[in-house]
């Protein structure tokens, strides 16, 4: 068992390097080594001002989440096991005005061909766009080169056949899948995007730190997806990427398929910083923290569901049916970082605005924008506005703050304009918590014990995270991240490894005991 602290600066303004590392003692006690991986932070572009629009972001998150809730992929069978921490250095914020895309880079084949990959907990699979894909773009305005992957092109390449249990087709796949005896995929996502392609067995390549202190390659073989159409959204040049990087529980995620070889726990956690500044840490392993509240998650779902029970404002629940709140196959609760506001299920959003109102005190002003619940007062969020309170199964509450509901959105006179900043979502029976709620907490998803895990927390503060247990005694500390004001280079991850290592060697003092 190892423990790993980790420390996270302030926000870069185009693109962030991040660099990870390994406990030396977990590689020599199981042959297990380290990874770094860069993770960069793409801006969406800003009105004059440089604020975002609401109904901007809420119709990011729409189309995400007819992607979340309507796309399908056929997936390889699930593993277990344990393993050593990889580190992915987060940047972006909650902030709707300072609100990103999340992506890092990746090493597949041989020779080792770099990719920018975006980070998807909605998703399982990895995927990355093949030669002579149809419909992919060519150019991206995140100021990146695009790539290819060819699997005829790497020496290390296989595809997976129809009858591999790899493949892990099931009877209700359609034939369209299984084509000319390799095994393929199709994403068909609710905002019109869709792709697809086949699935490549091949080399990922991980930068370590051995116990002799020297830095040196590793590499592990996983299943990915080689795209060979796309099409909708997916084929936009402004915010195109090179794949997807999913991050979901299925056995075809990266998660499954590294701790079935033991490179990693079956568990991730994560903490998002909720200032304007952002950053925030992603690590697969338990963030080991006192007071962390778990819920289990919800059996046989595609997504993380929880069992949200009611909702308290300033002490009190709200009159909504429990029922509201169950899982079926259109109602349900889900956590997902890459949603950027939060979203209430239909019958649930007036009561929760309603109560809001109610305890406001008359001294503040209420008025209706644009169809949203906002409200104007000289004094601090904190001191005017009530507290909430979501129950989930297992006695578990998250407490939320006045700012993990409400949005600032400018001033009048002098006075601050607070608006509602949680949405309806219109006709659905759909919950998303998304970072406007995440952000502050740190939330472990504890795949092996099938629960999810969450604590108020500084973000920009190191935490322990342990590769086994929620508990640990040695510690490290790693910055994690490079700032840079020009479009990012494929740097040399053994060139990475050895900076990380050199940073860690300066800031060990500070490590928190």
């Amino acid at each position: 068992m190892m423990a790993l602290g980790l420390v996270r600066s302030g926000l870069v303004v185009v693109f962030v390097v991040g660099l990870l590392h390994f406990a030396a003692s977990d590689v020599a006690a199981g042959g297990l080594f380290p990874t770094a991986f860069r993770l960069e932070r793409a801006a969406l572009p800003r009105a004059p001002g440089g604020r975002i629009k609401v109904d901007e972001l809420v119709s990011r998150d729409r189309s995400r989440h007819g992607r979340l809730l309507r796309s399908s992929v056929s997936a390889v069978s699930d593993g277990s096991g344990g393993g050593g921490v990889v580190d992915f250095p987060v940047e972006g914020s909650g902030d709707p005005s300072t609100f990103g895309l999340y992506y890092t880079t990746v090493k597949l084949g041989n020779p080792a061909k770099e990719f920018y990959v975006q980070i998807d907990t909605g998703s399982d699979i990895l995927w990355v766009t093949c030669a002579s894909c149809s419909g992919c773009p060519t150019s991206s305005g995140l100021g990146i080169t695009l790539e290819s992957f060819d699997p005829s092109k790497s020496s290390t390449s296989s595809a997976i056949s129809c009858s591999d249990k790899k493949c892990g087709l099931s009877s209700q796949t359609s034939e369209a899948v299984c084509s000319n005896s390799q095994c393929g995929y199709t994403f068909q996502y609710g905002d019109g995007s869709g792709t697809s392609g086949y699935y490549v067995s091949d080399t990922l390549y991980f930068s370590s730190v051995m116990t002799d202190e020297s830095i040196s390659n590793s590499s592990t073989s996983v299943v990915f997806g080689c795209s060979n159409s796309q099409s909708g959204d997916l084929t936009k040049p402004d915010r195109a990427v090179d794949g997807i990087f999913g991050f979901g529980q299925n056995g075809m995620s990266v998660i499954s398929q590294l701790s079935s070889q033991g490179v990693a726990p079956k568990v991730f956690s994560h903490c998002l910083k909720g200032t304007d500044n952002g950053g925030g840490i992603l690590v697969l392993g338990h963030i080991v923290e006192p007071g962390i509240t778990y819920t289990p998650l919800v059996q046989s779902q595609p997504h993380y569901n929880l069992n949200l029970l009611s909702i308290a404002v300033n002490g009190k629940t709200l009159s909504i049916d429990s029922s509201v709140f169950s899982t079926s196959s259109n109602q349900g609760t889900i956590v997902d970082s890459g949603t950027t506001l939060t979203y209430l299920a239909d019958k649930a959003y007036d009561p929760f605005v309603n109560a809001i109102i109610a305890a406001v005190p008359q001294s503040v002003s209420s008025v209706v924008s644009k169809g949203t619940q906002c409200f104007v007062t000289a004094s601090s969020a904190d001191d005017v506005f009530p507290s909430v309170v979501l129950n989930f199964e297992g006695s578990a509450s998250m407490n939320i703050k006045p700012g993990d509901y409400l949005l600032q959105r400018g001033s009048v006179n002098g006075e601050i304009v607070y608006c509602i900043g949680w949405q309806k979502n219109e006709g659905s029976g759909i919950t998303i918590l998304g970072d406007l709620v995440l952000k502050d907490k740190v939330f472990v998803y504890d795949l092996e014990a099938q629960r999810i895990g969450w604590a108020s927390y500084d973000c920009s503060l190191p935490v322990n995270v342990s590769s086994s247990s929620p508990a640990g005694r040695n510690e490290f500390v790693n910055t994690g991240q490079m700032n840079t004001n020009t479009a990012p280079s494929r740097p040399n991850l053994i060139q990475l490894g050895v900076l990380a290592f050199a940073v860690n060697l300066i800031v060990t003092g500070i490590s928190r005991l």
